[in-house]
């Protein structure tokens, strides 16, 4: 039997109207288990660089991260194409890094996007491209650092209690419309 994570931070990033060019607000739902430990936050730039930076100083400076065994992220990038570079984020807190997404990624449409609209695309694409193909788990896709496929479902349907996506990304998401007054964009 594999086991699963229990101590989780899902980070997600909050909805913002189309033409802002600003900072986005990014939330982390921090699980011990099933329960819901705490709260971080931070802000990254609409289609910046700054999220990987952003997410390191979140959890190494947290009271979190020393217990913390898992980051999950809902997609790659926050705040439109601000892209994390999930190898460094593994590195620099050592803890195993897995991105999840409902729908597999239209990477046609996004190397376009990314190459010809938003400053540092190039780069950005090179990322994704570094993620990997994203692979198909436990009805959702994931891109993974730090972990084999086995944790990474086992931890998914630990967490998958009210859901397909793991209630620490879950409940991210619904602070993050919240706190916005926006509501969520969509269901989760």
């Amino acid at each position: 039997m594999v086991r699963s994570l229990s101590h989780v931070i899902g980070f997600d990033d909050a909805p913002f109207p189309a033409q802002h060019r600003g900072d986005v607000l990014v939330v982390g739902a921090v699980y011990s288990a099933e329960r819901l430990d705490g709260v971080l936050s931070g802000k990254v730039r609409r289609d910046g660089m700054n999220a990987t930076r952003t997410l390191i100083r979140l959890i190494t400076t947290s009271r979190f991260f020393s217990h913390t065994q898992l980051l999950m992220l809902q997609g790659i990038a926050l705040a439109g194409f601000n892209v994390v570079d999930l190898h460094r984020l593994h590195q620099a807190t050592g803890i195993p890094v897995l991105v999840i997404a409902r729908r597999a990624p239209n990477f046609t449409a996004i190397k376009q996007a990314l190459l010809h609209r938003v400053p540092g695309g190039r780069r950005k694409w090179a990322l994704i491209e570094q993620a990997g193909p994203p692979e198909s788990v436990a009805g959702i896709y994931i891109q993974r650092v730090g972990l084999t496929l086995a944790v990474a479902e086992a931890t998914i349907r630990r967490f998958a209690i009210h859901s397909v996506i793991p209630e620490p990304l879950r409940t991210a998401h619904i602070i993050a419309g919240g706190v916005v007054g926006g509501g969520s964009r969509q269901r989760v």
